[in-house]
């Protein structure tokens, strides 16, 4: 994922719903007579600050202005961000009662990534950002929420489960379209529908929808109406959805998306989040390509390093190891008994066929080294010392399993933006938020 360092700019990139740049740690609420901000909604036992509203407001209209997006009027946008703030706060609330923390490594982790993508070191970072008007320390801060959101977000996802029937026709269905390799670049607005509404409210909802796709049949802009209509939280972004191939389109408009031109409209969709509009802004084609990769078959026995066994002790334990087995014992038996890796020395350590990236560093490197059927000697990576043996070496057409893998991936995905709307309906369903604008 790529971060541009013009911070009025910057997003995080992601195939989940939420882009834009969380707002500052709201304040719990105060019984000691400080003076604060002026509180602009109260989430639970949080606060949201007219601050931390105007600060993502002025990022939010400093990017729509870039993309030469009529804002709407002051009072709709600040409805708009105010709401993405509390879904935001509604997300890492949960996040925090089930424990999750982003911790420093993860932060600093990405943080290199970003310096790294912006073709800068890690250690001039904090300059960087500095001399652009902000804080590092908030922006680090900035950056911690924006990755809690992520991890909130798919562990959404990781709920969505896919059964082999589903993925078959997937693959089944891939096969007959001609289209499934191509790509569309898309737009969306959700006019959303509480799950308990009356029959009145559900008409005045489908009206809102039947109001918005008139204006857009008549010529107005996506983009504007989408902030100013739209109840997703893609609404501040123009609703922008970008670019999916044809296995990842939502799956409501599977069917639709593929058969539009460009620019065209989807009618309106009932769905139980709500009634939804598409449009298709591009299109693109695709092309399936065989995917080779080079394997290796390797096997290892694993011993890990106690307070009664050190570094030299276990590596001259491995080191009679191997010279046992090049003496002619075998490698399986012993590992089997020996190795402390439970998953392979069942198997004789045997840790089958494999392909670029599986392993740690240092055990890529060591097996790089070897000859087929030779024996390294003893190395030590982050899991403990090994010695490993390479059975053999293979070009594998892996064409298939990475098919298999995108179209469950596709499948996930093009429910995610459904699983998301309906997981914070319930956040919001269960809390209680007040707002004060």
């Amino acid at each position: 994922m790529k971060y541009r360092l013009n911070l009025s700019t910057l997003l995080i990139a992601s195939n989940l719903i939420f882009t834009g740049l969380s707002h500052a740690e709201p304040r719990q609420l105060s019984d000691r007579g400080e003076s604060l901000d002026r509180i602009v909604a109260i989430v639970n036992d949080s606060i949201i600050l007219s601050s931390e509203l105007d600060a993502e407001i002025a990022r939010i209209t400093n990017r729509l202005k870039q993309q030469k997006t009529e804002l709407p009027s002051l009072a709709v946008l600040r409805t708009q961000v105010l709401d993405r703030l509390i879904q935001q706060e509604l997300q890492l609330e949960r996040g925090k009662k089930g424990g999750l923390k982003v911790t420093d490594d993860m932060l600093n982790s990405m943080l290199n990534d970003i310096a790294t993508n912006n073709g800068i070191k890690f250690s001039d970072l904090p300059s960087a950002i500095e001399a652009q008007g902000q804080s590092y320390a908030a922006y680090r801060e900035e950056i911690r929420r924006d990755i809690a959101l992520q991890i909130m977000q798919r562990e959404v996802l990781s709920n969505i489960k896919i059964t082999p029937r589903e993925l078959d026709q997937a693959l089944a269905k891939e096969s007959r379209t001609p289209d499934a390799n191509s790509e569309f670049n898309l737009s969306h607005i959700l006019i959303s529908v509480a799950s308990n509404a009356s029959p009145e409210q559900l008409a005045q909802r489908e009206a809102r929808a039947q109001e918005v796709i008139t204006k857009l049949k008549s010529g107005q802009n996506f983009a504007e109406l989408a902030v100013s209509y739209s109840d997703s939280s893609t609404n501040v972004d123009g609703g922008s959805l970008g670019w999916r191939s044809g296995s990842q389109l939502p799956s409501i408009v599977a069917d639709r998306i593929p058969s539009l031109k460009t620019g065209e409209l989807t009618d309106i969709i009932r769905t139980p989040s709500g009634f939804h509009i598409f449009k298709l802004n591009e299109k693109r084609g695709g092309s399936t390509v065989q995917e080779m990769q080079s394997q290796v078959h390797a096997r290892h026995i694993l011993i890990k390093t106690t307070e009664v066994e050190d570094d030299n002790t276990v590596k001259q334990r491995l080191e009679k190891i191997r010279a046992r087995i090049l003496a002619g014992e075998d490698f399986a038996t012993i590992a089997a008994v020996t190795s402390q890796d439970t998953g392979s020395a069942v198997q004789g350590g045997d840790l089958g066929w494999a392909g670029p990236g599986v392993f740690v560093g240092e055990f890529e490197k060591s097996l790089d080294s070897l000859n087929e059927n030779e024996i390294s000697a003893p190395f030590k990576s982050q899991f403990g010392w090994h010695i490993v043996q390479l059975l053999g070496r293979r070009t594998q057409d892996v064409s298939e399993e990475t098919r298999r893998n995108k179209a469950y991936a596709a499948l996930r995905e093009s429910r995610a933006e459904e699983a998301i709307e309906l997981w914070i309906r319930e956040l919001r369903a269960n809390a209680y938020i007040e707002t004060l604008l």
